[in-house]
């Protein structure tokens, strides 16, 4: 798994996929939830970058970021690595 690469949650298929951010030899990831963009949550512009993937607008969840066990990830479904310095930044703004 690669940085900003986008994970399957597991435990529910209708889960956005999610972003790692920091990548450790641990057994956890530290990941921001993907919204679509239409879910009726209002972004934050600098918190909340709204990001094309897949001809679809996703929405970083920034606030919720957390510490996931690998085991709760499924498969690889693409990669979010050219949004990078928008993830960074959402990133910097929240701490």
């Amino acid at each position: 798994m690669a940085q900003f690469d986008i994970q399957q949650a597991k435990a529910n298929p209708r889960t956005r996929a999610t972003v790692p951010y920091l990548l450790v030899p641990l057994a956890t990831r530290v990941l921001i939830p993907l919204l679509p963009a239409d879910s009726g949550s209002q972004p934050v512009e600098k918190l909340n970058p709204v990001i094309e993937h897949e001809g679809r607008s996703l929405m970083l969840s920034t606030a919720e970021m957390a510490g996931v066990p690998l085991a709760a990830l499924g498969e690889r479904i693409g990669s979010l690595a050219g949004d990078r310095d928008q993830i960074v930044a959402a990133i910097d703004f929240l701490v």
